[in-house]
């Protein structure tokens, strides 16, 4: 029997699948303090959570934890990295809440719009006051829905009734299925313009925290309202103080850095307030504690990992291209030794398009060794950010016909204002890796494994040989080798596979014998 522990109030209904099922014994407790629970059950396979903070000493705490499950969209209370690095896998509930937090944000709108919080309360307490509260109409009213993930559609779909016009903007999204959603495609500066309404709807994270900011607030309409039932982190709090006073905004605010009591810091600019709410309906908890369970049952009974928000590969990838792209990034480095790097450059070929940010970390993992495979793409693009390296992602040519291949280029200052360009390219070949290209050398299908010498020399005949002689010499056996030339540069390129280390000394000794203008070994 597996043991879950559920320390939140969660619906019921996810405790009774698991029980029914008959492989799971189940603790719910929302009183203990997760930490003292995990402590007491250090025997669980899986953990269930709402708001609760999954941090690593808590991961630490249950050895046999194989699977967490965030029941809920967000899970940035989970540790994910040391989850990754600990082998527990963590899900989460999409779309579960999604519906709760749409009507929560229509909601908000039409309690704003007509004072429906403080004319209750002047009413309660004998008042009369029709003009102090003369509101205004939605219908008509031009809507900007920033992300339109599942909540961010499900708004777009409420707010149809009110013939609003609506303006939708989400990088992930093309212009034509931003439309099929029923939105007008906008940028964010035309969005925040143009909007008379602004619901936010996207992640807080690296490149989103502090968008909402003096630039964009400085676009709004007078008057204009922003709703934000997504992250605190996205709105920039003193620039959007600023902006209340000039433009008159309102806010209307669901989200805070922490779910505790106390008051609030967005008091005095927020013009309604809620408890963090979004999720918390009935029907919503029910669903989110109803998938949870489910999807845990999958995980272990079928293998199902869709709802896995920690792989090191996403579903439908090859974990054997994450090998290559570090073995690319380690050798494309070491050709392209120790001068300063300036640029990262990418190309993703064929089916691997669609996984580029993934192969990106991989990549810088083997470019260099302090960087760790556990990191994400955006801690990959801060990465290069903090140390003035520019990154590209080039788009694929299909003419080219580069079918599931990599290419990694390293853009380096050799000389002051003068830069040299390193660039490999490789494949998987019937579960094989192979490097396909180096530099100008194309064509070589050699395996990136072992013990290799690469040495490129001015064409000439006998160059082979003398490498060969002065390898045996050494005591040192070629196992392969690929011996390609290009007419452009009259280079040669020498890769070869040996049976053991070379020694430096016999490298710097080799190139100068055969005039190398490059010599190096590598271990890959």
């Amino acid at each position: 029997m597996k043991k879950v522990l559920i320390p939140t109030k969660l619906d019921s209904i996810a405790a009774e699948i698991l029980r029914s099922h008959g492989g799971y014994v189940v603790v719910q407790d929302a009183k203990t303090p997760l930490p003292e629970l995990a402590a007491a059950h250090a025997d669980a396979h899986a953990l269930i959570v709402r708001s609760e903070k999954v941090t690593a000493a808590v991961l630490d705490a249950l050895p046999q934890l194989r699977v967490v499950v965030r029941a809920g969209a967000g899970y940035d209370n989970v540790d994910i990295k040391h989850a990754r690095k600990r082998g527990v896998d963590v899900m989460n509930t999409p779309g579960a809440n999604a519906n709760a937090v749409a009507e929560e944000v229509i909601a908000l709108m039409l309690a704003d719009a007509r004072f429906i919080v403080p004319a209750d309360a002047s009413v309660r307490r004998g008042e009369w006051e029709k003009k102090a509260f003369m509101g205004r109409e939605i219908t008509g009213k031009t809507v900007g829905i920033v992300g339109l993930g599942n909540i961010g559609r499900l708004v777009i779909r409420r707010l149809r009734g009110f013939e609003c016009r609506i303006l939708g903007y989400d990088p992930l999204v093309t212009t034509e299925r931003v439309r099929e959603f029923g939105a007008e495609p906008a940028d964010l500066e035309e969005l925040f313009a143009e909007s008379d309404y602004i619901t936010l709807h996207i992640p807080e994270m690296e490149s989103t925290r502090g968008l909402v900011g003096p630039r964009l607030l400085s676009l709004m309409k007078q008057d204009a309202t922003i709703i934000n039932c997504a992250r605190a982190g996205i709105i920039d709090e003193p620039a959007l103080r600023e902006a209340r006073k000039v433009k008159g905004l309102r806010f209307l605010n669901d989200v805070y850095p922490k779910d505790e009591p106390g008051l609030k810091s967005v008091a005095d600019i927020a013009d309604i307030l809620m408890p963090h709410l979004g999720a918390s309906t009935h029907e919503a908890n029910y669903v989110a504690a109803e998938r949870a369970a489910r999807e845990l049952i999958d995980l272990d009974d079928k293998g199902v990992t869709a709802f896995i928000v920690n792989r090191d590969i996403p579903e439908g990838l090859d974990r054997a291209y994450c090998e290559l792209a570090f073995v690319l990034g380690k050798l494309t480095h070491e050709l392209a030794g120790q001068a300063p790097l300036r640029a990262v450059e990418t190309n993703f070929y064929g089916q691997l398009e669609p996984y580029g940010k993934w192969l990106l970390v991989s990549i810088l993992a083997g470019v260099w060794d302090n960087f760790d495979r556990c990191n994400d793409h955006e801690s990959a693009v801060k990465f290069l950010a903090e140390r003035g390296i520019e990154y590209n992602n080039h788009p694929i040519d299909p003419e080219k016909g580069f079918s599931n291949s990599i290419t990694v280029d390293l853009v380096t200052e050799v000389a002051e204002g003068r830069l040299k360009r390193t660039s490999v390219r490789g494949t998987v070949t019937e579960g094989m890796l192979m490097v396909s290209r180096m530099n100008e050398f194309d064509r070589l299908y050699f395996p990136p494994s072992g013990n290799i010498l690469i040495c490129v020399y001015p064409d000439r005949p006998g160059v082979t040989a003398n490498i060969a002689r002065h390898l045996a010499e050494q005591g040192i056996n070629i196992e392969d080798m690929r011996n390609p030339h290009d007419l452009n540069t009259n280079r040669s390129l020498a890769i070869v596979r040996v049976n053991k280390v070379v020694p430096e000394s016999v490298v710097v000794a080799l190139g100068k014998e055969i005039n190398a203008q490059s010599a190096l070994f590598v271990q890959l």
